[in-house]
């Protein structure tokens, strides 16, 4: 049975495309970059910027481009230029009302994730908000899911559920035994969550709640 729940948060809780694109499409302006093309402009959703840029910036670009786009994104508030799917606020209340401890788990800096979680009204939900550090502590996807079943307890990883959008959250989720229900209303795709070894697809919010139903019964 599962009785833990984690989710990301880009692509799966909200649809930040719009404040992270037009944030890293300033920071490569400073830096002197040509904007890339909209198919890898959506590969940068999801995955941490320390290992997404450096194909495209080159690694000694990356901290400037990396600081640039933080700068925009914070300062310049495009981190509320988001808004949660349909379906997930309504998802999160049943979750919660059934017991359920869930927890977000994102390659985000868990200071900024914090503040978006509450801006989008959806702190009360969670136990626990887990991030990446400022400085790219935690900067792979098994690294903040490590840490966020550590912040619950250490739940027995065949009661938990991760919840994600692309391949890094399933991998993430797998490093600890975790399986992985991949949220097809995000940035990813079909062919690239089954072939990471998602458990289920999920083509909305709702059916989250279904294969919660069919795993629990066994």
């Amino acid at each position: 049975m599962i009785d833990t729940v984690l989710f990301d948060l880009d692509g799966t809780l909200s649809d930040s495309a719009p404040g992270i694109l037009a944030s890293l499409r300033a920071s490569f302006a400073e830096a002197g970059l040509d904007w890339v093309d909209a198919d890898t402009a959506r590969s940068l959703l999801g995955p941490p910027f320390w290992h997404s840029l450096p194909p495209l910036v080159g690694e000694q670009r990356v901290e400037q481009v990396v600081t640039a786009y933080r700068r925009h994104y914070v300062e310049g508030g495009a981190m509320f230029d988001t808004s949660c799917y349909d379906g997930i606020p309504e998802v999160l209340r049943v979750l919660a009302e059934q017991g359920y401890p869930m927890a977000v788990a994102t390659s985000k800096p868990e200071p900024h994730a914090s503040r978006i979680v509450a801006h989008l009204g959806l702190t009360e939900f969670f136990t626990t908000i887990c991030g990446d550090t400022l400085d790219g502590g935690r900067d792979s996807k098994a690294l903040v899911v490590g840490e966020a079943l550590r912040r619950l307890g250490g739940p027995d990883p065949d009661t938990v559920l991760m919840v994600g959008d692309r391949s890094h959250d399933v991998l993430g989720a797998a490093a600890h035994g975790v399986d992985c229900a991949g949220a097809l209303w995000g940035y990813g795709s079909a062919t690239e969550l089954t072939a990471a070894g998602a458990v289920r697809l999920c083509a909305k919010p709702s059916e989250v709640l279904e294969l919660l139903a069919v795993l629990d019964a066994g």
